[in-house]
């Protein structure tokens, strides 16, 4: 796992009304502060990256839909550098991905549907704390093609 990035198994509680889908409480060991929450929707197949936060640490879950999210760490100094991850978020296997600074990351819906991505940041969206490429930029080792075993 790249260096500073926790996987946090999330409980979901079940009865025949629904369920309640937990995601992150002050009282949580791994939570830092508050910023902002917000909901991405991404349509299926399509790619949303990179992009790279500076200052932001953002806590990803995925309550609908299913997306592979990838992340690569350029940070010269990490004990991961070069070292790409790919993780697959929904709903079945629901947990909460942190991401912190400095890495660079992008999504896809995968499975044929739309995908709903919560993210519960530290830092309210600051359009000039973040950077982007195209999800097809050679720096970046990484091909979105689906992988046929």
């Amino acid at each position: 796992m790249i260096d500073g990035v926790i996987k946090t198994a999330l409980k979901q509680i079940h009865d025949e009304r629904g369920k309640v889908m937990h995601m992150l409480r002050a009282t949580d060991p791994h939570f830092q502060k508050f910023g902002e929450v917000y909901f991405s929707w991404i349509y299926p197949d399509i790619i949303k990256a990179w992009h790279k936060h500076v200052n932001m640490t953002m806590n990803y879950t995925v309550p609908v839909g299913c997306i592979k999210l990838v992340l690569y760490d350029d940070r010269p100094n990490s004990k991961t550098y070069k070292e790409l991850n790919e993780y697959f978020l929904n709903d079945q296997d629901y947990f909460l991905l942190t991401i912190p600074p400095g890495l660079w990351y992008g999504f896809k819906a995968i499975g044929g549907n739309s995908a709903m991505i919560v993210n519960c940041s530290t830092i309210a969206h600051d359009p000039n704390e973040v950077l982007r490429i195209s999800p097809f930029d050679e720096s970046i080792p990484y091909r979105w093609e689906v992988k046929h075993a």
